[in-house]
């Protein structure tokens, strides 16, 4: 049967960050954690999930730049993404075309860059 609760420990290591920050984000509201009796937070499967956002991706928040799509070039089967991101940076992609169509993307639409290695995905 799968857990409902996680520790500390167990959380941060869910999520891709460190103990201190699991702690940080408590303080600052940004996870919504409770207490065990022994007083240790201790945090729910649902909450893990939802700051995963979807559950099969297995990707830690601080892969995610939230942005505005800024251009989208299409050349055949592939496309490339401009975006700005939140923070003062730009980021380009290469994905399909298939891709680009499916999401919607085009110039002032919200969109998600997710990091994973050397590639970037892009959701809507």
């Amino acid at each position: 049967m799968a857990k409902t609760q996680y520790s500390a420990t167990e959380a941060a290591q869910a999520l891709g960050i460190s103990v201190d920050t699991l702690r940080r984000w408590d303080r600052e509201g940004r996870i919504k954690t409770t207490r065990d009796r022994n007083n240790k937070r201790v945090v729910s499967a649902r909450e893990i999930k939802r700051l995963r956002g979807d559950d099969t991706q297995h990707l830690s928040a601080r892969n995610r730049f939230r942005g505005t799509v800024r251009e989208v070039k299409v050349d055949g089967l592939l496309a490339q993404v401009e975006m700005t991101i939140t923070e003062p940076a730009r980021l380009v992609a290469i994905i399909t075309r298939d891709a680009v169509e499916e999401l919607g993307l085009k110039p002032g639409s919200a969109a998600t860059a997710i990091v994973k290695s050397t590639s970037i995905m892009v959701e809507s």
